[in-house]
């Protein structure tokens, strides 16, 4: 975290954008995780805490079927005024295959905004920070080679689908800014008791570890630390279900937790 509690700013990383492409390498034959529940239609109601479950934003999940793909979108509305967005559009014919993602950070939650899109297809990424000091603006386009299990915006829909007990090791692309493919482990770590009203129901612990490599080593000695772990919770019931994540929203962010709310009465 910044010594302003904001997040920290991609750019400040932004000597990492002239290291070599041999500093990673994608894992070779990396598969697709296949599709044990279809996402669909819905709405869901989010909160957004620190670390210290003070609440700073409220947020949605949209969820669209349009012409045989998902359109998934997170939008979270900070109390002082800042906005995060966030949506991935996937299919999912048997397996899930990203098709594109684009997030939005803006306002003083954040130490900069900025805006990233990514396309499938193409492999073209577009990064543009704006500062806030003076308006500045640092623009870095690329081409990115992704394999099959690339799932940025897609990791909890990921981590539902595996099959209980399981690992897996899939991939997502890390803006620093430059684009870098990153292997993340998920992996189970226990299951925990979760009160859903007067019912308690067990949840499984979820852990998303970004996997050593000489690229890791680097951003860690820029950030002076290590890019944490991410947590997640899902019920385990018939049907999957998220109730928590804790962890970064970027790699240089500070940790936050997404929690399920539900609608109430005005009094």
């Amino acid at each position: 975290m910044c010594g302003t509690g904001k997040a920290c700013p991609l750019s400040r990383t932004a000597v990492l954008a002239g290291l070599s492409a041999a500093l990673w390498a994608p894992l070779a034959g990396a598969e697709p995780i296949p599709v044990r529940f279809v996402e669909g239609v819905s709405h869901g109601f989010l909160t957004l805490r620190t670390a210290d479950a003070a609440q700073i934003a409220s947020g949605d999940l949209l969820q669209f079927a349009r012409r045989g793909e998902i359109e998934s979108r997170m939008v979270f509305r900070f109390r002082d005024g800042s906005v995060l967005d966030e949506t991935v559009v996937f299919t999912q014919q048997r397996v899930f295959v990203m098709k594109s993602y684009r997030l939005s950070q803006r306002g003083p939650a954040f130490a900069e905004d900025t805006d990233i899109t990514l396309e499938r297809a193409s492999g073209k990424y577009r990064v543009k920070t704006t500062a806030h000091k003076d308006g500045a603006e640092t623009v870095l386009d690329g081409v990115l080679e992704m394999p099959a299990d690339t799932y940025n915006g897609m990791v909890l829909t990921v981590a539902k689908n595996l099959a209980r007990g399981a690992s897996e090791t899939i991939h997502v692309v890390a803006f620093t800014p430059a684009a870098r493919l990153v292997p993340v482990e998920l992996a189970p770590a226990g299951e925990h008791k979760v009160l859903v009203g007067e019912l308690t129901k067990s949840a499984t612990r979820y852990v998303f570890k970004p996997k050593p490599g000489p690229w890791l080593s680097v951003i860690a000695s820029v950030l002076g630390r290590m890019p944490p772990d991410s947590h997640a919770w899902i019920l385990t019931d018939e049907v999957p279900a998220f109730v928590r994540f804790e962890g970064p929203l970027h790699p240089a962010g500070p940790l936050w937790r997404i929690e399920l709310t539900s609608p109430r009465w005005p009094d």
